[in-house]
């Protein structure tokens, strides 16, 4: 049975995460804590609302509801990059040449690293953003669909319309994908190359939680009582194949996925505070931690591949060793 350094915080976490080899949890009331050589604070935002890991500069950009954006590096204080005068902010996201994206209400805005800033404005509010991993582009979650932006050019956005709320968003590792979570219990997706969609359905809960797997060749989600996996190798993705269901339990809801850094297994988080992993291959299960207090809210793998930290709705929050 692998080891478990409990850390038993106040409140919810928003992103458990791993800056250098050293765990940090942030959470809602702004605080961000670490293990490294003991228990360590350090102050983000007054009220926690995104977070998001950069791992090309290695910091946690975070924003909350005193309208600030922090970047917070091991072993430092937080940074502030942008304020946007009280309004909160809702979304954050990270992408190339150190820029990153938040948004507030209908806007969203692209900092890049020398501090300059672009603001795209929407008919509706922003839900959800990301950066494309190749070439400066960025992609805004939005109601009836997501809108690319390419903020280090002029030029008319893409639109890519399908009818419902869109709350969340990711490209796919290779930039051939777009996928997007809904309100409604769904994922969709968009072939970029030609805009064919991809349905994603069938969840009996909400999805709050994706990862891709090494070299993006499958897509794990929460919203179910397993992990669903999709596979997105083909040149058409998911379409007429049906997903991997992976560490099924049926009296517990996945609330987290976390994919391996170089293998095809994933870390599945329950709404016990249980985690499994699991290798895609064979289905093969190893029980990583016991249930607990609190859904799993978010995971990470270290770089070394052998500790998994994870937080919880309830602020039980740790650092489990695999190899112990």
């Amino acid at each position: 049975m692998p080891t478990v350094a409990p850390l038993d915080l106040e409140g919810h976490c928003i992103a458990a995460v791993f800056l250098g080899d050293v765990p940090h949890f942030a959470m809602a009331d702004g605080a961000v804590h670490r293990l490294d050589h003991g228990h360590k604070t350090v102050q983000a935002n007054d009220g926690l609302l995104a977070a998001f890991h950069d791992p090309a500069n290695d910091r946690l950009i975070t924003g909350g509801e005193d309208g600030k954006v922090f970047a917070v590096k091991a072993g430092s204080e937080a940074t502030e990059l942008a304020s946007s005068a009280r309004k909160w902010i809702t979304s954050v996201a990270a992408g190339p040449q150190g820029a990153i994206a938040y948004a507030t209400g209908k806007t969203a805005f692209v900092r890049f690293a020398d501090g300059k800033t672009r603001e795209f404005t929407h008919p509706r509010s922003v839900e959800g953003l990301a950066f494309s991993p190749k070439g400066m582009r960025f992609g805004v979650a939005r109601y009836n669909g997501a809108t690319l932006h390419f903020p280090a050019a002029e030029g008319k956005p893409v639109e890519l319309e399908w009818a419902g709320a869109h709350t969340g968003i990711t490209f796919s590792p290779d930039g051939a994908f777009l996928v997007t979570t809904m309100q409604e219990n769904a994922l969709h997706g968009w072939k970029l190359a030609d805009g064919k969609h991809m349905r994603m359905t069938g969840y009996p809960g909400k999805v709050k939680s994706l990862s891709w797997s090494v070299k993006g060749k499958w897509l794990a989600s929460s919203g179910a009582p397993a992990a669903i996996v999709w596979p997105f190798s083909g040149k058409d993705g998911p379409m007429g194949k049906a997903p991997l269901e992976l560490g099924t339990r049926g009296n517990a809801m996945v609330t987290a996925v976390a994919c391996h850094p170089s293998q095809d297994v994933v870390a599945v988080g329950y709404d016990d505070g249980m985690v499994m992993a699991v290798r895609f291959a064979d289905a093969k299960e190893v029980l990583l931690r016991r249930p607990g207090k609190g859904a799993i809210t978010s995971m990470m793998w270290d770089k070394e591949e052998r500790r998994v930290a994870f937080g919880s709705a309830a602020g039980d929050c740790g650092v489990i060793d695999i190899t112990a």
